[in-house]
């Protein structure tokens, strides 16, 4: 019994140990076409939240868009940044650009069309949201989103930065 409480206590801080790890060494692209190092990726010791959305994914669009109702109220009060990674295909990155446009996203957009970045998070679905502390080290992950949910996201990096 003592053996098999042992594993499941092991088994649990595997689990967990990949929480705190690190952005992956990847580098992908803005809706600008330059190149974005993600190990590299800093907002000066303040969170980051990464959004993995698509163009065509509904509660994608619907997170997004309550985080842009209240990113300028976030960015004041905690520093904030958000940073939104599209995993369209690449015959459909030229979508994202106008999607942002007509949505006025003020986020950083990264390019992930073969999901690289995506599958090195461990992400199944979309949206797929994480919060990097501002040691780069990944705090939080959350798969899906119901209306309302952006609340939980800003009293994590409220948590994170002490207020």
């Amino acid at each position: 019994m003592k053996k098999i409480a042992l594993l499941l206590c092991l088994f649990a801080l595997m689990a967990s140990s990949d929480m705190f790890a690190q952005l992956p060494n990847l580098t992908l692209k803005t809706i600008d076409g330059k190149s974005v190092r993600l190990d590299t990726l800093s907002n000066n010791g303040k969170p980051i939240i990464i959004d993995f959305f698509a163009t065509w994914c509904k509660p994608c669009l619907r997170e997004l868009d309550a985080i842009s109702e209240v990113y300028d109220e976030w960015k004041e009060e905690t520093g904030v940044k958000v940073i939104a990674v599209s995993t369209d295909q690449a015959q459909n990155s030229q979508k994202v650009k106008p999607l942002v446009r007509n949505r006025n996203w003020e986020y950083e957009v990264l390019l992930d069309p073969n999901e690289d970045f995506k599958r090195a998070m461990g992400a199944q679905n979309i949206p797929f949201t994480m919060i990097v502390d501002g040691n780069g080290k990944i705090v939080y992950k959350h798969t899906s989103y119901t209306d309302g949910a952006e609340e939980e996201l800003i009293e994590k990096v409220r948590e994170l930065i002490g207020k």
